[in-house]
């Protein structure tokens, strides 16, 4: 198992945790809690902004593609790329055939498509929105909140090639 899906089922289990207090009803341990975890983030985030603060974002480079580490970054909003660049660092680990339409900033919405060279049939059958794109995204770039996969672009007719036919001598009886 990753690091990565580790650190994600790590914020789930304290969703979890969370809820279970609130469920509870102890209003009083419930916000307890909520203010502790909230306490623990700024505590790590503020130690995280010295690090990159000190080391420098050029220092931060080799560690980018490093699920975990981006994933840190991002949640601290630490991250030195841009939300485009992590969106295609997060394309290009998934490993999916798909290529990006569109990100919408202001809801959070990705749009991608299979790409045309992916299945060859136009039908748009790879799961452009599978769990190892939500995955990635979720490590490189948390903004994105939904993806919208749209239809693979139909394919392109061959190119038929018209030539001349070698001449023939054309023979009288």
């Amino acid at each position: 198992m990753s690091a990565a899906l580790d650190a994600r089922q790590a914020g789930v289990r304290v969703e979890e945790v969370l809820d279970g207090l609130a469920c509870g009803g102890d209003r009083k341990a419930s916000a307890a809690a909520e203010e502790l975890v909230r306490v623990l983030m700024d505590f790590y985030g503020a130690g995280l902004a010295r690090i990159v603060e000190r080391l420098g974002a050029d220092a931060l480079s080799p560690l980018l593609d490093d699920e975990l580490v981006a994933s840190l970054l991002s949640l601290h909003d630490l991250h030195p790329e841009d939300v485009h660049t992590r969106i295609g660092r997060a394309l290009g680990s998934a490993g999916d055939p798909v290529e990006l339409v569109g990100f919408d900033e202001a809801t959070g919405v990705l749009r991608v498509r299979p790409r045309a060279a992916s299945g060859g049939c136009g039908c748009g059958s790879t799961d452009a929105s599978g769990p190892a794109l939500e995955d990635a995204l979720a490590c490189f770039a948390p903004e994105v909140l939904a993806v919208e996969a749209e239809p693979a672009p139909a394919p392109q007719p061959p190119l038929l090639q018209i030539g001349t036919r070698p001449h023939t001598p054309v023979r009288v009886p």
